[in-house]
């Protein structure tokens, strides 16, 4: 006879695909209904979850038919929280999550990393949007093909964001024109980057997707010292000059207390577009030795495949223009590690207090 307490059992020793721990370690277990042979397992996850049902159903179901289940049902539903940031920074009642995406140095795919995490994220049922931190070379609006758009300014002066795909953003690149250089010292772009973050209407974000211009300058600075991150992806490339700055990375944002929720290696292996062969022209496993050596999660590789480039040369990111194609796949493997990761971090519960003032 099936009993809750066996299916826990069950349930424990059960690792969970993003999450790499157990349901009930991860707190998603809600509530377990057994009518003789059926099971059904009521599940909330921290992450974007639309698309997860069949990978769990996979993953759940050959264990608990060894009890005795013959029909198993999943209800699963999301609840993404704010989590903790930097502790002398204030919560942005707008925005749940702001999620940095950053390089040590230029030329690792950054952007494009940013634009499709953002999509992917969005695809699999949360709301989210992508602010172009790049303030000397937006390319967002080029990627999303939005070059010639510009943002609605209210009356109070406050921005619309653009929205493209579903997708809220916003660029310096929407407000100027497009062969105009940005040659304003570092107190400027710092501005210039608070002002876009705090003067848009950002409409209930689940999360905010930054990406941020390569090295650890004053962006990165205004960064720890004036927003409220709740992580940071580092992308490189395998070889050891990607790497030693990607380490440059890591340490800033060790320095400034962000959380670095992982490391993504691009340009991995490049595809032969005449018969499909891989080959690591760029060097192999050095993002997963960095991830190993610093005790942070590898969240996953990219390709150096032609397709990357035309998608976002013609302004439709792989994640739009081949949703189904194996490398819009690795895109939302890197997004569910990244937000599933996330997801197990403590909570900021700072934005729902009011604020007390004394007289």
């Amino acid at each position: 006879m099936l009993n809750t307490t066996d299916i826990e059992t069950s349930l424990k020793s059960i690792i969970i695909p993003y999450l790499d721990v157990d349901l009930l370690t991860a707190k998603a277990l809600q509530h377990i209904k057994i009518e003789e042979y059926k099971v059904t397992l009521t599940l909330t996850f921290g992450f974007p979850a639309k698309n997860f049902t069949d990978i769990l159903y996979q993953q759940l179901y050959p264990e608990l038919v060894k009890l005795g289940v013959q029909e198993l049902q999943l209800q699963i539903a999301t609840k993404i929280n704010a989590h903790q940031v930097q502790s002398s920074v204030a919560a942005i009642p707008s925005i749940k999550n702001i999620i940095v995406v950053a390089s040590g140095k230029g030329g690792v795919g950054k952007s494009t990393l940013a634009v499709n995490l953002a999509l992917a994220l969005q695809q699999d049922g949360a709301r989210v949007g992508l602010l172009d931190a790049d303030i000397y070379g937006p390319s967002v609006p080029l990627m999303l093909g939005m070059q010639h758009a510009a943002p609605v300014i209210k009356e109070n002066k406050r921005m619309q964001p653009v929205i493209t795909h579903d997708l809220q953003t916003i660029s310096i690149g929407y407000l100027v024109e497009e062969d105009t250089p940005m040659i304003w010292r570092g107190p400027m772009v710092s501005g210039a980057l608070q002002q876009l973050l705090n003067e848009t209407d950002w409409d209930n974000l689940d999360y905010l997707i930054v990406d941020l211009p390569p090295g650890t300058g004053d962006i990165q600075l205004t960064l720890a010292q004036k927003i409220p991150v709740s992580g940071a992806v580092i992308i490189t490339t395998p070889q050891d000059m990607a790497l030693l700055d990607a380490r440059k990375a890591y340490g800033m944002f060790r320095k400034v207390k962000v959380n670095v929720l992982g490391l993504v290696e691009n340009m991995s292996m490049h595809i032969c577009s005449q018969c499909s062969h891989a080959e690591p022209i760029f060097g192999e496993g050095g993002g997963e030795r960095m991830a190993k050596q610093y005790g942070i999660t590898f969240l996953g590789r990219l390709p150096l495949d032609s397709r990357i480039r035309q998608h976002t040369d013609t302004g439709l990111p792989t994640m739009v223009a081949q949703p189904e194609s194996d490398i819009a796949m690795y895109y939302r493997e890197i997004a569910r590690h990244t937000t599933a990761r996330l997801s197990l971090e403590p909570r900021n519960f700072g934005a729902k207090f009011p604020k007390i003032v004394v007289e």
